[in-house]
């Protein structure tokens, strides 16, 4: 398996643990504002090999919790159970990022025991999935619940661009989530996939806080 990044020590994307995060390349969706383009569509200066992060990992596993497996869309790639094994033997944890649109996978995956932590994304209301290039919403609609029944600590997230999340989506995204951990996250228009998206305006944490009243929206934190 080759990842298109690598963090070696990152205190930020696996909440409460020192892990590291690889990125996998590609992704099923595409989002206008997504920060983390250069693993979408290609660009990355560097590649890593799945031996390079394991001798490190090896190396340093006495230092580390975990791992976090970030894309793109890790989902896709069919080496990402092996590398997870590969990981667990290490005694290190695991988290996905992910952006539920398969998943059998997601199911496969928690079946062995294989996932510590997930962390989805749920864009908008379904009914604005298709701009971001994805329509199949049963499958956002069947990860959800798989996370709901799995056990494992989780998160549902939500990046929020205006022209993405209007106000009358949250309560939309609220049904969806009921009451497991929700985490708002303010869009930042600095890097985007879409140029244009460099100059959309996002929700200040104030603004968030308002909708959060406003609805009664069981929001965990906003980031």
């Amino acid at each position: 398996m080759i990842f298109s990044g690598f963090l070696k020590t990152d205190l930020l994307n696996y909440p409460g643990k020192v892990a590291s995060t690889v990125f996998t390349y590609g992704c099923n969706f595409r989002c206008p504002y997504c920060h983390n383009y250069e693993f979408v569509v290609g660009g990355q200066k560097e590649s890593y090999s799945e031996e390079s992060v394991l001798q490190y990992l090896e190396k340093r596993r006495v230092m580390l919790e975990g791992v976090a497996v970030s894309g793109g869309e890790p989902t896709l790639h069919a080496e990402l159970p092996d590398f997870m094994r590969r990981v667990k033997e290490l005694g290190l944890m695991v988290k996905l990022d992910t952006n539920g649109s398969r998943p059998e996978v997601l199911e496969a995956l928690l079946s062995e025991r294989l996932l510590d932590y997930v962390a989805m994304d749920i864009k908008t209301s379904l009914e604005k999935y298709p701009m971001l290039g994805y329509s199949d919403t049963a499958n956002i609609e069947r990860s959800i619940e798989i996370l709901k029944n799995s056990g494992i600590d989780f998160e549902f997230r939500t990046t929020c661009p205006k022209s993405i999340v209007s106000k009358e989506d949250f309560p939309a995204i609220q049904k969806l989530v009921g009451t497991s951990k929700w985490v708002l996250q303010i869009f930042n228009p600095r890097y985007t996939l879409e140029e244009s998206y460099h100059n959309e305006e996002g929700y200040s944490r104030e603004e968030l806080e308002a909708i959060v009243e406003k609805y009664g929206l069981n929001v965990t934190e906003i980031r």
